[in-house]
């Protein structure tokens, strides 16, 4: 029986990386003005020669030229092509392509690009058709794609081996580019698409590095803001908070506490007092951050959130946020609640779940002053 493998190439994916664009969405031209080579088939070429000694076992559909057949009759694949693209494929040309595909009866979906294509195969893809992305793009944000080429073809062979190779939903995943060539990232779900979930071939969230650090906090924040409701939000102080505020479009005060109701700010700067005034009569969560380093998360730099605002608050509706990086550089230390309270702080003491992702999230422990001392 032939393995049905649809393939997808977005030729100019990742175009804009080499000559500092930052993307490549709607700047193919001036990227290539610029310099920029076409490299986005050299990487599915590098997930397609893992497969070369099954290639008589696979019948691949594909779009004509530099979307898939090109490369693909080099390598001496079976090909059958279902859409024939224009000299310069646009995004409109993926989705075309994508659409005949899921008339196929594929097996599995593979696509070069980032995630741009990601979103693009999204938007037309079946449901129930599993996909797998060959990183060939600037931005590679969604778990919809193998950690390297190489990986990408690695989960193929699994799957052609006969090997259990579970299904899982991975997320959507993408950023403004016009707005992160302006150094502000704003990150947006799209939703999911059905992937091959091997761990040690497909991407989790990703770590390390500034701009890297910039998406995780875009993470964090999208993750917040889905899950916001019809309630005040106070947003306490820090940088993490303030990914926040900044995805929101919101003024922020780094080193202060705002108030926000539906998306939108209520007063900023607060004080103590102001914040109980104005939370007396409403449900209140409160998202705040710990200190890099220090892992305090009341008691130093937020005293506007009082004893009494918390207990109001309770323990229930208290969100914490942090990079894995922070915790990481706790080096197992608790994180620390000094409210000026100890029978408040000794309330507070225990695990939380600290959200560090989209969907993210560990558990870690919080302690007091004196819990640290035994």
């Amino acid at each position: 029986m032939q393995f049905r493998l649809g393939l997808i190439v977005n030729p100019y994916a990742g175009l804009g990386g080499s000559v500092a664009l930052k993307g490549s969405d709607g700047v193919a031209e001036e990227a290539i003005a610029l310099g920029a080579v076409p490299k986005a088939h050299l990487r599915m070429v590098e997930a397609l020669k893992v497969l070369l000694p099954f290639k008589d076992k696979i019948e691949i559909y594909t779009a004509s030229g530099e979307m898939g057949e090109n490369i693909a009759s080099e390598l001496g694949f079976n090909i059958k092509m279902v859409y024939q693209a224009p000299h310069s494929p646009e995004a409109k040309d993926t989705q075309e392509s994508v659409k005949l595909l899921n008339q196929t009866n594929l097996d599995l979906l593979l696509f070069a690009g980032g995630d741009g294509t990601a979103r693009d195969v999204f938007q037309v893809v079946r449901e129930d058709l599993p996909v797998l992305g060959v990183p060939a793009g600037v931005k590679i944000h969604s778990g919809v794609y193998g950690i390297t080429p190489k990986a990408s073809g690695l989960v193929v062979k699994l799957l052609l081996e006969g090997e259990l190779v579970s299904l899982m939903h991975a997320d959507v995943m993408d950023i403004d580019e016009a707005a992160f060539r302006d150094g502000v990232v704003k990150a947006k779900r799209f939703g999911e698409m059905l992937v091959p979930a091997e761990p040690r071939y497909v991407q989790a969230v990703k770590m390390g590095g500034k701009e890297s650090d910039e998406l995780v906090l875009s993470d964090i924040a999208a993750d917040v803001i889905e899950s916001m409701e019809d309630e005040f939000y106070i947003m306490g102080s820090g940088s993490t908070v303030a990914a926040v505020m900044e995805s929101l479009e919101l003024d922020n005060t780094l080193l202060g506490v705002d108030l926000i109701l539906n998306e939108d700010i209520v007063e900023s700067d607060l004080t103590a007092q102001r914040l109980l005034e104005l939370t007396e009569e409403r449900p209140t969560k409160l998202v705040i951050t710990l200190i890099g380093g220090q892992g305090h998360i009341f008691g130093r730099g937020n005293q506007q959130l009082s004893p009494e605002l918390i207990r109001r608050i309770g323990k229930e509706n208290i969100i914490i946020l942090a990079t894995k990086t922070k915790l990481k550089a706790l080096e197992g230390r608790p994180l620390i609640v000094d409210s000026g309270d100890p029978n408040l702080d000794s309330e507070l003491s225990g695990y939380y779940q600290v959200i560090t992702g989209y969907h993210d999230s560990v558990m870690y422990q919080v302690a007091t002053p004196e819990e640290l001392e035994m």
